[in-house]
């Protein structure tokens, strides 16, 4: 008789198999179109010099791979968060900004726990990525959708991790 495998362990590798496909989706960027001749920019010549981190400014791009109201919640206690610790977000769509910030978000659950894993890659005006924050938060679990066991205090933590590592990279340029 052929062995099976187990629930936990086909939604172990799908879980794998998602944060995986974040992860490669996350190191493709867009094309662009070329740009008109100017001074020359290749190798032995650096990036534009970052902003102090007062006047710095974030633009937080619409999250990917969470649900609406998750990524509704994490968005207002980002903006909460940044608030605090003195760091500017722009909150206008298309507003023009120092830093746009694109978050990936994935949750993968066990009856006993759930995880949430997230990435936000913080790029500058040119699409160039300037740094990258990764982190996870695992919660007491739920039989079915993981996001159902990610709570308020739990994108809280996400939420000023994030900020305080944003504002830690801005103090070292």
């Amino acid at each position: 008789m052929p062995k099976f495998p187990s629930v936990a362990s086909r939604m172990l590798r799908w879980s794998l198999a998602a944060l995986a496909a974040v992860a490669v989706s996350a190191c493709q960027q867009l094309p662009e179109p070329p740009e008109p001749l100017g001074p020359y920019t290749g190798p032995g010549t650096s990036l534009s010099a970052p902003a102090s981190p007062s006047e710095a400014t974030f633009a937080f791009e619409p999250f990917t791979g969470a649900p609406g109201n998750i990524a509704d919640d994490l968005s207002r206690l980002i903006g909460n968060e940044a608030q605090k610790q003195g760091l500017t977000l722009v909150r206008r769509v298309g507003a023009s900004a120092t830093y746009r910030v694109n978050g990936y978000l994935t949750s993968t659950g066990e009856p006993s726990s759930a995880t949430v894993f997230y990435v936000f890659d913080v790029v500058d005006g040119s699409g160039n990525r300037r740094t990258r924050i990764t982190g996870s938060e695992t919660v007491a679990g739920t039989a079915g959708d993981p996001w159902v066991a990610v709570e308020s205090t739990t994108l809280e933590r996400i939420a000023n991790r994030t900020v305080v590592e944003l504002k830690a990279w801005l103090n070292r340029q």
